[in-house]
């Protein structure tokens, strides 16, 4: 039984950093893609790729922290409705023992709210550990000085 819960967070842990690393780079290069058409589509020059990689680089954590939050809420249905070693969850209807078969996105809302608040105060508690150590073993004075999206999705 541990197997499968290791086998379900590893392929649930894979899922998410794909899919949100991938629509991150799909909405970084949309909105770079517009910025670069919008200022009138200059010849691709290596002083204007230089610039879009730039453009495209400070678009991605931006972009990363939304696709995070749909991607956790996308991967939510996949645990459900995946199986590993003979086993799987099964979604349980409110107030009864019935069983959902077809898991939707709808089903899924009151599971993804508790959830959701799960991770934030287990992120919580990391944040708190790391701060600690943080302070004790090195030489930063300030949580935004080494915290960013990056050791957020660490941390998720």
């Amino acid at each position: 039984m541990s197997k499968f819960y290791l086998v379900l967070w590893l392929k649930w842990a894979l899922r998410v950093t794909l899919c949100s690393i991938v629509l991150a780079c799909g909405l970084s290069f949309l909105i770079t893609t517009y910025i670069y058409v919008n200022q009138g589509m200059q010849e691709l020059t290596s002083e204007v790729l230089q610039a879009l990689w730039t453009v495209f680089k400070f678009w991605f954590p931006l972009a990363w922290s939304l696709t995070l939050l749909i991607a956790l809420f996308r991967s939510l249905k996949y645990i459900f409705n995946s199986c590993c070693g003979g086993y799987e969850l099964k979604l349980l209807a409110c107030g009864s023992s019935d069983v959902i078969e077809e898991i939707g996105y709808g089903n899924l809302i009151k599971v993804w709210r508790k959830w959701f608040m799960l991770i934030i105060w287990l992120i919580g508690a990391q944040m708190i550990l790391a701060l600690v150590f943080t302070y004790t073993f090195t030489s930063y004075n300030g949580v935004f000085e080494w915290f960013d999206i990056y050791f957020l999705f660490f941390f998720v």
